[in-house]
């Protein structure tokens, strides 16, 4: 009876595994994977969450992603963030919140969109009623090529920085200020 004990309680786990499993699926790997960058400034926190798509040899900004139309800033889901405390985002007060951020890209500078509703996949629902701040930022190029979406939120002192987006070989600065 020993023998076959091993084999009965790998039978009786596969059996449960198998039950517990119906009419359940597995997620998919996503090819984007989700970031988060966050940081302090003064007292306020700063998260952005978002989906990091790979270039793969692609031509991005202009084609893949095109000048001039609205994009979900990312992959999936439309990049969201939250504050804490009210910024001055370019010079222009963003209150404390949770937003859906968009953007409309152009060769020499991008619009930066927040938006109060949340939960959007993509921009396919985007609507700009819902806008609550947009601001205008400056193109610049990166040192080297960028493969993986980026967005970080880098500090300047204690209470200043940036949210940096970097992909290909653009980088996007956009000025935050407590």
């Amino acid at each position: 009876m020993k023998v076959y004990l091993p084999f009965l309680l790998a039978a009786l786990l596969i059996g449960f595994l198998a039950s517990a499993a119906q009419g359940q699926s597995l997620p998919e790997p996503r090819q984007s994977p989700v970031g988060v960058s966050r940081a302090m400034l003064g007292d306020a926190y700063v998260k952005v969450v978002y989906g990091r798509p790979y270039a793969r040899d692609r031509k991005i900004f202009g084609s893949l992603v095109p000048h001039g139309e609205v994009w979900r800033t990312g992959a999936n889901e439309a990049t969201e963030i939250t504050l804490t405390d009210d910024l001055n985002v370019s010079g222009k007060k963003l209150e404390a919140g949770t937003y859906s951020v968009f953007t409309i890209p152009e060769s020499n500078q991008w619009t930066i969109i927040f938006n109060s509703k949340l939960g959007q996949w993509g921009s396919y629902s985007y609507n700009r009623d819902h806008d609550v701040l947009r601001v205008n930022v400056p193109v610049s190029q990166t040192p080297e090529p960028v493969d993986i979406f980026t967005i970080s939120v880098e500090k300047e002192d204690e209470t200043s920085g940036h949210i940096v987006l970097e992909w290909e070989r653009t980088r996007i600065e956009v000025p935050l200020e407590k």
